[in-house]
């Protein structure tokens, strides 16, 4: 964020010049220690195994696959014993946890209390690993037990369910096989199987019973996709079918999904926008919830607490009614992957939320993804950033304002404070008025011209460059910024080549090269402190030894005045010190306005004391004046030399030569 006069920058909350302070080094080296499980027992949905936990051992850990359209995951753990001897009571805990091993604060049930043992799962994560932990109380003998795991199935609908297969369209990870459509059966071993598994829905096998999924017929409803429309980076719009005005029966929920792409859509908003046609109601007071989650989908029910959120995960949660028929919501940065809209109507009573009768609820959905919310805005500007291969869009924001899309005002300015401050920063630069006038009286016409080049383009580039909405730009930004920097530049440049007192031919040249040099820095890195450290010096040496010449060959001080010492170059050069020190070491990004503005009239009051006064008139010898020799001199009369007058009574006039 570029802000000041030549080479400055912001860094913190301080305006420096690149180059100015050592930059903070640092060595940022994550490090991921990663501990893996192995030999971890797989559990199959709808098969009971019999396991034991030795004397020896404190737990035993099981891992199972959830795949997607399962509404439901239950653990059950049956037959418990000791020493092959069954009791009352079995001295384990049983816990769940999705994504990972089990911990202290993790589902539990303790066995001791429950006969039989069942831990349930409400709205489980898809295609994710659950693990299992079978944790014994201190005792000193085997425990024995029977585990395993039945999910509801919502994979296929009623109608088309087969009572027998195992869970056939359930996306298996590649350790059981291939994904995206074979069956349970197909990916385990025939020996494995129970004999009569086609057979029955219940089978038995030594030591392994298979129990087909259940169905749960009140959350198994259909999921209805959308259409992916790419216009441009994050800008992305997705289609209902046959919509985008969607119907929600009156008995069960709408359910959509909104598939995210890895990369391409992480790096924008998610925009999702409900509207409630308020006409095709006939006065009924309906209410249309809505729940958006990622991974799965979350229901609300009827005569139920209104959130959306389960044990193990929470969503988004919107509401269009008769009176606020319209909401919003966005997502910055969203997850990739699958997200689920859920749209239940629901009738307001005296009682709470009713199921509604004979109406149909009509809602308008948009669903979109775009780089920044509401393009940043009037205050703000949206830019594309890439941090290595990960390309996201961020807003930045100005004028005080904050917030993902510059909506927020807590700290912004005030149009006062903008305009207060785009006065100062441009009408200060009227103190180059005063040395132009001093470089005309003593005719120095080209150091004039570039105090006025400096003063127009930093006049318009600062009101170019506020960060509010008092902005006036009479060309391009970058042509601007360009020429208040050149125009900075060349006047410490040309004002100290003009202390040199060098001759006029020098001189123009010196002024020549400097322009096209200081072109070209700026050109390679406009913010660079050398821009400034590199003409300003070899400038002062050049003064340093033009002076150093002049003292030698006079044999004293030049300027050999104290007076020019005392109330001109002491002053200037204190003036100008004072301002460098502003600039570098007190400039922040809060006192911007008025420090920099006391920058511009203290560089301009500097060159007014450190312009040199009027040169001299050259003393050298014209064609009409010819200067006094040293030795004799010769007069001759022009006209008795050639006998035109008599020399008695005209007055000599002679020529005089040495």
């Amino acid at each position: 964020m570029e802000r000041s006069e030549p080479d400055a920058a912001l860094t913190g909350c301080r305006v420096l010049s690149q180059g100015l302070s050592e930059e903070c080094q640092y060595l940022f080296q994550p490090q991921l220690i990663v501990q893996r499980l192995v030999g971890v027992s797989v559990l199959y949905p709808g098969y009971f195994i019999d396991q034991m936990i030795p004397a020896r051992n404190r737990s035993a850990l099981y891992k199972v696959f959830v795949p997607n359209y399962v509404s439901k995951v239950k653990v059950q753990l049956l037959d418990c014993s000791t020493r092959n001897k069954s009791s009352d009571a079995c001295a384990v805990v049983l816990k769940i946890r999705a994504r990972a091993p089990p911990v202290h604060n993790s589902s539990a049930l303790d066995c001791r209390e429950w006969n039989p043992c069942e831990l349930e799962s409400a709205v489980p994560a898809w295609e994710q690993w659950y693990y299992v932990l079978v944790e014994r109380y201190l005792t000193n003998s085997d425990v024995y037990f029977r585990i395993g795991v039945q999910v509801t199935d919502c994979s296929k609908s009623n109608q088309s369910k087969e009572p027998a297969q195992p869970s056939s369209s359930m996306n298996m990870p590649q350790s059981f096989g291939a994904a995206l459509g074979f069956s349970l059966a197909d990916t385990l071993s025939a020996p494995a199987l129970p004999g009569s598994f086609h057979n029955s829905s219940r089978a038995s096998e030594d030591n392994a019973v298979y129990i087909a999924p259940a169905v749960d017929t009140n959350k198994c409803w259909p999921i209805r996709p959308t259409l992916r429309n790419e216009l441009d980076t994050f800008s992305v719009h997705f289609y209902v079918f046959f919509g985008p005005n969607i119907s929600i029966p009156p008995d069960r929920a709408a359910v959509f999904a909104i598939n995210l792409m890895p990369v391409l859509d992480s790096g924008g908003v998610l925009n999702m926008e409900l509207k409630l046609n308020v006409s095709a109601l006939r006065g009924a007071n309906v209410t249309v919830f809505g729940c958006l989650n990622h991974g799965v989908p979350l229901f609300i029910p009827e005569n139920a607490t209104l959130r959306c959120e389960s044990e193990s995960m929470a969503g988004f949660f919107l509401s269009v009614n008769t009176s606020t028929n319209i909401t919003k919501l966005r997502i910055p940065y969203p997850q990739t992957g699958t997200w689920y809209l859920s749209l239940r109507s629901l009738c307001a009573t005296t009682h709470g939320f009713e199921v509604c009768t004979n109406i149909t609820t009509e809602i308008y959905m948009r669903a979109y993804l775009t780089p920044c919310i509401n393009d940043c805005g009037m205050y703000g500007q949206c830019k594309l950033l890439r941090t290595n291969n990960y390309l996201y869009a961020a807003c930045e924001c100005k004028a005080g304002w904050e917030g993902w899309g510059c909506t927020d005002n807590s700290a912004a300015y005030s149009y006062s404070f903008q305009l207060l401050s785009t006065l100062l920063l441009c009408l200060s630069n009227l103190m180059f008025v005063p040395p132009v006038a001093i470089a005309v009286r003593s005719h120095y016409l080209l150091e004039a011209s570039v105090y006025i080049f400096t003063m127009f383009f930093s006049t318009f580039y600062h009101a170019c460059d506020q960060p509010g909405i008092v902005v006036f730009c009479i060309m391009e930004y970058d042509v601007l910024q360009f020429c208040d920097f050149l125009g900075s530049l060349m006047s410490v440049w040309v004002t100290v080549i003009a202390m040199a007192r060098l001759k006029s031919i020098i001189k123009q040249v010196l002024y020549l090269l400097g322009a096209m040099s200081l072109s070209m820095a700026l050109q390679l890195d406009r913010h660079g402190l050398w821009n400034l450290l590199g003409p300003s010096l070899f400038a002062l040496g050049i003064m340093a030894v033009a002076w150093t010449v002049r003292t030698i060959r006079r044999r004293r001080c030049y300027p050999p005045t104290w007076k020019r010492w005392a109330f001109f170059l002491f002053p200037g050069t204190m003036i100008a010190t004072s301002a460098v020190a502003l600039y570098a070491f007190v400039e922040t990004e809060e006192n911007y306005f008025y420090i920099h503005s006391i920058w511009h009239m203290l560089i301009a009051g500097s060159v007014g004391f450190l312009l040199p006064p009027r040169a001299k008139p050259d003393s050298k010898v014209t064609p009409l004046k010819r200067r006094r020799g040293c030795g004799y001199q010769l007069c001759v009369n022009e006209h008795e030399e050639l006998g035109l007058v008599d020399p008695a009574i005209i007055s000599i006039n002679s020529i005089c030569t040495s």
